[in-house]
């Protein structure tokens, strides 16, 4: 009887591995927006530039998976004519309107309580697969691990203003974009079955890019002080995106969400350690809470059968 053949993306130790890669960079993205706005001298109210400046990072990543997808020889046979309005869906849920929550609540937010906060949307995508697919069933450790999760997201707000307190500009965009991340994972299967993963997550971040750019740029979008430091940053973003999105939505392909989620627990306390190290905000105890209630509510979810 002839063996199958395992998918790379399928064995535990480059499960591991290639989870924990998209995770930390992924967390390492919240310093690295931070320092981009402030090179490019990107304010809170410039709506445009902001959406401009992820525009281009989504854009330009999109076609470097699309190249490295064609170079590779992916299969790029696709219905567009009929699926074009899942692809658009998906599209503006992956990238336009997920990234232009996030962008606008960055500038609103400090990265470290932004990261903690964006944590929310692991929990959304575990009540809302057990809400829409019959396979995933709502066990009471789920329950649980969404409960201490959330416990570790209203922890954010204990402590006097200046610790940092909820603002709608700032948390509630944070918020919103776990919301459209949420939506995308659970879209992320149905991409799979329509399209090569690579493929389609290159056409996502392509079109999702460009439908920021577009309205960016009619708003008076500009990145009014280009330098070295904002390309820095904005190369890496590039990078971070191209080659995050390509690894976690491959990896949600081929194994059950759970599997692969467990390693996001890594992303607020990267993404909050970091930006304090970087941009050097100041390190509030109840973010060792926050961040630490989160982690273990995404273990305790994932730390069984899905």
């Amino acid at each position: 009887m002839e063996k199958t053949e395992v998918s790379i993306f399928q064995r535990p130790i480059w499960v591991t591995v290639f989870a924990l890669t998209a995770a930390i960079a992924w967390g390492w993205a919240f310093p690295l927006i931070k320092v981009g706005f402030c090179a490019f001298g990107i304010t809170a109210d410039m709506t445009g530039s902001k959406m401009l400046y992820a525009g281009i990072r989504f854009t330009v990543a999109g076609l470097i998976v699309l190249s490295v997808a064609r170079s590779s020889g992916r299969s790029f046979n696709a219905d567009i004519k009929k699926d074009w309005w899942f692809f658009l869906a998906f599209a503006l849920m992956n990238t336009t309107l997920h990234y232009f929550f996030f962008y606008v609540g960055m500038s609103h937010s400090e990265g470290s309580r932004a990261a903690i906060l964006n944590s929310l949307s692991t929990f959304l995508v575990v009540l809302l697969a057990c809400a829409c697919f019959k396979s995933d069933i709502l066990t009471l450790r789920k329950i649980f691990g969404c409960v201490v999760g959330f416990g570790g997201i209203l922890a954010l707000n204990f402590g006097g203003g200046e610790s940092g307190q909820y603002t709608w500009l700032g948390d509630g965009m944070i918020i919103l974009n776990a919301i459209c991340g949420a939506c995308s994972n659970l879209m992320t299967r149905g991409l799979s079955r329509r399209i090569d993963i690579f493929v389609g997550t290159g056409y996502s971040l392509t079109l999702g890019g460009l439908l920021l750019i577009i309205p960016g740029l009619a708003l008076g979008g500009t990145l009014p002080h280009v330098n070295m430091l904002g390309i820095v940053c904005l190369v890496l973003l590039i990078n971070i995106s191209a080659i995050g999105f390509t690894l976690y939505n491959k990896l949600l392909s081929l194994n059950t969400v759970g599997k692969v989620a467990i390693y996001n627990s890594l992303i607020p306390i990267v993404g909050a350690v970091t930006s304090c190290l970087c941009l050097g905000e100041n390190f509030h105890t109840k973010y060792v809470l926050a961040g630490g209630l989160a982690a273990l509510g995404i273990y305790i979810i994932n730390r069984g059968k899905n």
